[in-house]
């Protein structure tokens, strides 16, 4: 029924360009383009609400994604160079474009809360300006924890904080068809939680700036695992 809709949109559309309009190639151009997009949307829709996401976010070619994510990498890092130096935040790039961002909850969470810290907000707020202006990205939110309660209660809380993550994003404009929020609790740590040391690497939320490639739109919206 869904392809059947969009396909009757993108007839209609097309016809609607009269043949003796001067401005018909133009308007034939973005029939074509919105129906497409719509039909890519379609084919990627996640069925938990029916969003459109593959025409809201669009995908830029395959041959330009390593530029488009190295511009957008330059960016993050001298946006955020005082953090990291500060070892308060980490980019990295990983092997499939992906950028990485690893936020350490000592600067951005107290501990067992899920708020924001205000201190965090202006370096949260050079993030969201750079996500703006690269919208053909997905970024998925991942909350972690230490192992210090229990596994149900840690889970939950790093579920919350990424959530806070992801609302601070939407509420600055960020499209949520581009977010995605994940809690893996204390599940994948990276150090060992024996020590303060190592409780506090392991409390940390990470970003994954996914680009959104054409032919395989669905693979941006798929979660990276245990990097």
């Amino acid at each position: 029924m869904k392809k059947a809709i969009l396909a009757t949109a993108m007839v209609t559309m097309i016809s609607a360009c009269a043949t003796d309009d001067p401005n018909q190639k133009a308007k034939t151009s973005a029939a074509i383009g919105a129906a497409a997009g719509a039909i890519i949307g379609y084919a990627i829709d996640d069925g938990a609400g029916g969003v459109l996401a593959g025409a809201a976010v669009g995908a830029a070619a395959g041959a330009g994604i390593g530029h488009y994510m190295d511009k957008q990498q330059q960016e993050m890092e001298a946006a955020l160079a005082d953090e990291q130096a500060q070892h308060d935040i980490e980019v990295q790039r990983l092997q499939d474009e992906t950028l990485k961002i690893d936020i350490s909850s000592e600067i951005s969470f107290d501990f067992g809360s899920a708020a924001l810290k205000p201190a965090f907000i202006p370096t949260l707020q050079k993030v969201t300006d750079i996500l703006a202006r690269y919208p053909k990205t997905v970024i998925h939110v991942v909350g972690h924890t230490d192992s210090v309660g229990s596994e149900s209660y840690n889970r939950d809380l790093s579920e919350r904080r990424a959530q806070s993550v992801v609302n601070y994003f939407s509420g600055q404009g960020i499209t949520p068809n581009r977010l995605v929020t994940v809690g893996r609790g204390e599940l994948e740590p990276r150090a060992s939680n024996d020590t303060e040391a190592g409780r506090q690497l392991n409390r940390r939320v990470e970003l994954y700036v996914k680009p959104v490639i054409e032919g395989q739109e669905s693979e941006a919206y798929q979660t990276p695992q245990g990097y």
